[in-house]
């Protein structure tokens, strides 16, 4: 059986005579080709200006504006309803994650594996459904829009405020207020 030689004791390769640093920088700079200079041109990239944006402008969500979003009566109607069910047991969480925010999604998680929780110990209340009743909205700017629905939840009657912000062509809930 063969075995392979290591690195280390193999002969060395004779090295070349050292220069000092500046010699070896001047012989680097003139044996590289300089391309033509052209204004705006970008050699194998995509010639795209990004030294005045962040990162998070450039790769974070996008705002859209209020023509290419759907009407927000509707959308905040439906929402609230699935957001109202995730917060009672009877939705999974995960099932919003895409028309939330990071920071509503986490507390609408939170309640729901409270009240899971609950039902798995046997002091959970019946499940109620919950209605809704009327929804009014105001949009104080172009992208965003204020949802308040009045809800119905057996014989209580409760208030929902949402705030739906247009990102990446879609609703999302920036903010909940559950009254």
């Amino acid at each position: 059986m063969s075995r392979a030689t290591p690195p280390s004791l193999l002969p060395a390769r004779p090295l070349p005579p050292a220069l000092p640093l500046g010699e070896a920088l001047r012989r680097a700079r003139a044996a590289r080709p300089t391309p033509a200079r052209v204004p705006g041109y970008v050699q194998d990239a995509l010639a795209v200006d990004l030294s005045c944006a962040t990162d998070e402008q450039v790769f974070g969500p996008q705002r859209t504006a209020r023509a290419a979003l759907p009407d927000p009566a509707a959308w905040g109607a439906y929402i609230v309803q699935a957001l109202l069910e995730v917060m009672g047991g009877q939705r999974p969480a995960p099932q919003v994650l895409r028309w939330t925010t990071p920071e509503v999604y986490a507390v609408l998680a939170r309640r729901g594996a409270r009240v899971a929780r609950r039902a798995a110990d046997g002091r959970r209340s019946p499940a109620l459904r919950t209605h809704v009743r009327r929804v009014r909205v105001c949009e104080p700017a172009d992208g965003v829009a204020e949802v308040a629905v009045v809800v119905q939840h057996g014989p209580r009657v409760r208030a929902v405020a949402v705030r739906l912000v247009g990102q990446d062509g879609k609703w999302r809930v920036a903010a909940l207020q559950v009254g």
